[in-house]
């Protein structure tokens, strides 16, 4: 329902809209036509960084916080050469499953510090030694206990004949379950990205996505824990079947991984009143032409409505709430100027104000990826995949950028 009241839109009055003097003292501004703003406070430091390393993607690798307020973050590393734009290209990297390292490293100072110079490589391997197989041995699971770590990873990541598989730690990832592969319950596909929450009631779910037969609808959909905590079932559907308004519809002739999907990536988050919300990515184009959605769940994940769109451009989006109530999205850019960028919902998430341009200094388009965390009260962290247009070394064949690194920024809210 649309809420019968007068709006100022602000800055664009006197191009051709007119209000009376009586009108503009009831109205409200819309925050989000407010231009772009430079974040303040801003610092950026480097967190890891190898000259012949591709590093990638940590949204979807895994990011963790310990029982006693340790971050982990993991992400993709593979060894590349910098003369040839094919040796950066997603569809070729994706291609080389076998000679590719997960390296994670740890904060202890709430994001601040991370021992890049010492990290731990294939840290879900640890315990297990890369095997597959049951996780009865494990249960059961006390989701609440902090020191439980879940990751949720798999196979030919989101393709048609994509699966999943689960591991549990129960001491704050030192060691790891052996990979159990999860049940399809029907579906055709099973795509998972390191993305769950815990329910007040101990329920563990997990936000996964299915890819059709074809490869082009993905459908993020929810997992639940079931009693004793090892087995995990379906539960619900985020969103409808199909793209009612052909948003990311597309005569594509390109690979899955460029082409156009309306929702996938869910990640989700609990308020205190018990609602969850749920971002999603939306693309017609992972080069720039994509953006980010909510849904929200009032009856603990298992039906899902639309709940607003966060931004013109920028996925995927880290949701983090702040302490003081407010949700900051922080999202890669990747239109120029590319960069890393967020926004802030003082109405939990019903409307968002203005961007905050975190950095705008992205060599290319193959940026972002963010987990994003309060550092304190009033300021944001983010740790994210980035390539600098100011890098020494770039890329031989044009406008490609430099070395892809992981980096973070810590900037206040304003």
């Amino acid at each position: 329902m649309i809420e019968r009241r007068n709006v100022l839109i602000s800055g664009i009055v006197g191009a051709g809209l007119a209000a009376s003097p009586a009108v503009a003292k009831k109205s409200a501004v819309i925050k989000t036509y407010q231009a772009p703003r430079g974040a303040k406070d801003v610092d950026h430091a480097v967190v890891y960084r190898r000259e012949d390393e591709f590093c990638s993607w940590p949204y979807t690798m895994g990011f963790w916080e310990t029982a006693n307020g340790d971050f982990l973050q993991s992400f993709l590393s593979l060894t590349v050469v910098y003369d040839d734009p094919n040796n950066i290209n997603h569809d070729n990297l994706a291609s080389r499953a076998t000679d590719r390292r997960m390296v994670t490293v740890r904060s202890t100072d709430r994001g601040r510090t991370w021992n890049g110079d010492n990290p731990i490589i294939n840290m879900l391997d640890r315990g297990n030694n890369g095997t597959t197989g049951p996780i009865e041995d494990w249960g059961p699971v006390n989701y609440l206990d902090k020191n439980v770590l879940i990751s949720n990873f798999g196979q030919n990541f989101g393709k048609p004949d994509a699966r999943t598989y689960i591991q549990i730690s129960k001491d704050s990832g030192d060691t790891w379950s052996p990979k159990s592969f999860l049940p399809l319950d029907g579906l055709s596909s099973l795509t998972g990205l390191n993305s769950y929450l815990v329910r007040p009631d101990g329920r563990c779910l997990l936000f996964l996505f299915e890819s059709a037969d074809d490869g082009w609808n993905r459908r993020p959909l929810v997992y639940g824990s079931v009693d004793g905590g090892t087995e995990f079932r379906f539960m619900s559907m985020i969103t409808p079947q199909h793209d009612p308004k052909g948003e990311a519809a597309g005569d594509w002739k390109t690979s899955h991984a460029f082409g156009g999907h309306r929702w996938f990536y869910p990640r989700a988050i609990n308020l205190p009143n018990g609602r969850i919300l749920c971002i999603l990515r939306c693309q017609r184009d992972p080069r720039g032409t994509m953006w980010s959605e909510i849904y929200q769940s009032d009856d603990g994940g298992r039906t899902w409505g639309f709940l607003s769109r966060v931004n013109d451009w920028g996925a995927p989006g880290s949701l983090v709430r702040m302490s003081d109530g407010r949700l900051v999205v922080v999202y890669g850019y990747r239109l120029p100027n590319s960069g890393i960028r967020a926004v802030v919902s003082e109405d939990e998430g019903k409307t968002w104000g203005s961007e905050i341009i975190v950095r705008d200094d992205g060599g290319s388009w193959d940026v972002g990826y963010p987990n994003a965390f309060e550092v304190e009260p009033g300021k944001i962290g983010a740790i994210y995949y980035f390539n600098s247009k100011n890098d020494p070394m770039q890329v031989v064949g044009g406008s490609k950028g430099g070395v892809r690194h992981i980096a973070r920024s810590i900037f206040t809210v304003d």
